[in-house]
């Protein structure tokens, strides 16, 4: 997250996103212009999405690109998430339309810039979303994929999956192969 851009009201908050190209984040009454990312971050978020659209599409499950607003109004945030999976009717949050606050699963690519966020602050305000089952995130140094799963008991377990291995999400009952996410390494020699 950058510095921040100002301090607002949601309604102001709206009307500025409305009104912008832009994305920006609402942390209390903190505004944050959302910076774009990578190509490679760009890729592995497409093809996780691809990949868990492909398993959830026969089980009623919606998954998302990072254009869809999430809302967590316990803790008066609003931000946008690299891939998110809803199963069942969107619910929207009261105070912004376009925003959800039903998401099951979350992905965050991980990069330099967001990286302690995406594992500390970001990571604190998702937990307080009632619906949240999974968060996973993506790593875009190597074929690694992390995994908080949500037990029955409230706790956050941790998984992770490497090249070779097979990611899976449990909230989802769905299962792909890491290899499917990060490229084989291509030899020019050959």
């Amino acid at each position: 997250m950058a510095e921040a851009a100002l301090r607002s009201t949601y309604a102001e908050y709206l009307e500025r996103e409305a009104s912008s190209e832009q994305r920006y984040e609402f942390v209390d009454g903190a505004v944050y212009a959302m910076a774009g990312g990578t190509s490679e971050h760009s890729r592995l978020a497409m093809a996780l999405g691809a990949e868990l659209r492909a398993a959830l599409a026969p089980k009623g499950c919606a998954v998302y690109g990072s254009d869809l607003k999430i809302r967590i109004d316990a803790t008066n945030r609003t931000t946008y998430a690299d891939v998110v999976v809803i199963c069942g009717p969107e619910i929207h949050s009261d105070i912004d339309r376009n925003a959800i606050t039903n998401p099951i699963v979350i992905v965050e690519v991980l990069s330099p810039s967001t990286e302690a966020s995406d594992r500390g602050e970001k990571w604190r305000h998702y937990q307080h979303l009632a619906s949240l089952r999974e968060y996973v995130l993506v790593s875009q140094d190597q074929a690694r994929i992390e995994v908080f799963h949500r037990a029955k008991s409230g706790r956050w377990d941790f998984f992770e999956a490497r090249a070779g291995e097979l990611l899976t999400l449990e909230s989802i009952g769905c299962t792909i192969a890491i290899d499917e996410i990060y490229p084989m390494p291509v030899d020019l020699d050959e």
